[in-house]
């Protein structure tokens, strides 16, 4: 029995007739948006019609002129197809269902393109198809996946069809679908290089990747282990410099010790390179790691008291609160003005305060990253903030002045009511650019812009104090620090001109000057457990370990 759906080579572009018509031959022309019944499907392959069932075989040339019977005996017509060219073939065909067994194609020839994965006219339809469109066969009785490529009937739209049919051309290559979570991934370890099974360390700030995380075990420096359990007695005059640490590529703002005595050989230095580091101070002299999280210079940076994390803020309106241990940002807030100062609540480690280019002063919640108060006064700038009496009042420096008093230069505020408790503190025309309190007597120092060091005292109505005044340095608009020694002996701040001045704090004389550095020396502390260690930093962007 014949078995095999020929084809006349004819010229597609003839003239179309009615639909439904019959050719010279006896063969029916192609109806427009007769769709294929589903499951239908050409194969290079021949198809018996038998008894018992359709069995594949091989085709021959032969059998390329014979017409195809159906089940009644019925003889198919020749379809109608385009052009004479081999490769110019429908892409619906007749094909076995996969599910069968018994199916079977050769594999002895070569594989070669397929001639049957061209396009055809849209709305063509396979007369043979047409044909058998009301018969009932074999394989219609069977419960197969319809194929994903049958047309759908009463479409109309030729457009529909042809995208249907171009997507039909990669049915071979299908890609399985990718999280847009792991897309992601895969573009950024693209871009940087990197594996797609290794993510960066830490957090990112803005996209950038966060810092590799500091080993901060219990290590205990071995100049600082004889000093853990003994009681600090006196504070002794540093003469010589013992490490001079250099690294920053722009000015120093500020140095502070690590606030735990057992890890106290790591200092802190903020920079205007817009960077932060953490330093091996006492052993080595080295960089233990450097914080490139912001985007303008850092203008303050602190230890949080538990001496495992570090809240920097600086002119990018940025602030960021990193773990140490871990590398990652614990918080991170913007800012709506450049800030300039950061102070921890002395009781509340959560809770810290900070000011910049702003007439409000602002304190911050690590655990929620909002803002909880705001202290708001008529000034521009906050210059320094200073935490009194365990932490129910604190006083900010301002910029305020007038031609013959500085009337709220320092302000005393209440924490919990945001009230203010008096703003005519100091009353002279100078700005204050740092506070410093006395860790045994309550008394807080003020450096003031005309080059001297105004002692107050830490109560109401804190009266300044007429009869000290520590002068000799110079300011000259730097933000100058000072600080006293943690017995409450001796008095150090720096200068515009890189000298580093100790006073004593009883008599208000000079007890020693450091040359210290070529340019303005901007901050100086003390250690808190070695009794002759001193930091001090400087504008050229070096700090200097003295002992």
């Amino acid at each position: 029995m014949a078995s095999l759906v020929a084809y006349d080579d004819s010229d597609s572009e003839a003239e179309p007739e009615p639909a439904g018509s019959l050719t010279a031959a006896g063969q029916m022309k192609d109806t427009p948006g007769v769709g294929n019944p589903c499951g239908w499907d050409f194969a290079p392959g021949l198809l018996d019609m038998t008894e018992g069932g359709p069995q594949p075989t091989q085709p021959g040339p032969e059998a390329l002129s014979s017409l195809c019977e159906g089940p009644g005996g019925h003889c198919l017509p020749l379809a109608q197809l385009g052009r004479g060219d081999r490769r110019s073939c429908p892409s619906q065909r007749l094909q076995w269902p996969r599910q069968e067994p018994a199916v079977t194609f050769p594999t002895s020839e070569p594989p070669h393109p397929s001639p049957w994965t061209t396009r055809a006219p849209a709305g063509h339809m396979p007369p043979a198809a047409a044909h058998f469109k009301g018969a009932k066969l074999y394989w219609d009785t069977c419960d197969y996946p319809k194929l994903t490529f049958c047309r759908q009937a009463k479409s109309g739209v030729t457009g529909k069809i042809d995208s249907s049919c171009q997507k039909k051309r990669h049915e071979d290559c299908v890609v399985p679908y990718t999280p847009k979570r792991l897309r992601q991934l895969q573009a950024v370890n693209t871009d940087t290089g990197t594996s797609a099974g290794v993510e960066p360390q830490g957090p990112s700030s803005r996209g950038t990747p966060g810092p590799a995380p500091l080993c901060v075990a219990p290590r205990v420096s071995e100049f600082i282990r004889p000093y853990l359990d003994s009681q600090y007695k006196e504070t002794k005059i540093p003469r010589k410099v013992l490490f001079h640490l250099r690294g920053h590529g722009g000015p120093v703002n500020g140095i502070q010790w690590c606030p735990i005595l057992s890890q106290s050989h790591m200092l802190l230095s903020a920079s205007m390179d817009k960077t932060f580091k953490v330093w091996d101070a006492v052993d080595s002299g080295h960089c233990l790691q450097t914080y490139t999280l912001h985007t303008e210079a850092v203008r303050a940076a602190r230890w949080s008291p538990c001496g495992q994390r570090i809240l920097s803020g600086g002119f990018d309106f940025a602030l960021h609160f990193t773990d140490l241990e871990t590398g990652t940002q614990l918080f991170s807030g913007q800012s709506d003005f450049r800030i300039t100062t950061l102070k921890f609540h002395p009781k509340d480690h959560n809770l810290f305060v900070c000011g910049g280019f702003s007439s409000e002063i602002k304190a911050w919640d690590v655990r929620t990253g909002k803002v909880v108060r705001g202290y708001k006064a008529t000034v521009q700038q906050t210059l320094d903030v200073l935490f009194l009496h365990e932490g129910s009042e604190f006083l900010s420096s301002t910029d305020a002045s007038s031609r013959d008093s500085a009337d709220r230069t320092i302000i005393a505020w209440d924490f919990r009511t945001s009230a203010k408790i008096s703003n005519q503190i100091f009353h002279e025309r100078y700005t204050c650019p740092s506070l410093t309190l006395h860790p045994r007597e309550p008394v807080f120092l003020a450096q003031t812009n005309g080059n001297y060091l105004a002692l107050f005292s830490a109560v109401w109505p804190y009266r300044m104090s007429r009869r000290r005044r520590y002068e000799g340095h110079k300011v000259e608009g730097y933000a100058v620090g000072c600080e006293c020694s943690p017995d409450g002996d001796l008095l150090v701040t720096g200068s515009a001109d890189g000298r580093v001045l100790l006073y004593s704090f009883r008599t208000a004389r000079r007890a020693r000057v450091l040359q210290g550095h070529t340019q303005a020396c901007v901050g100086a502390t003390f250690h808190p457990l070695l009794p002759s260690a001193l930091a001090t930093c400087s504008w050229e962007g070096d700090v200097k370990v003295w002992h």
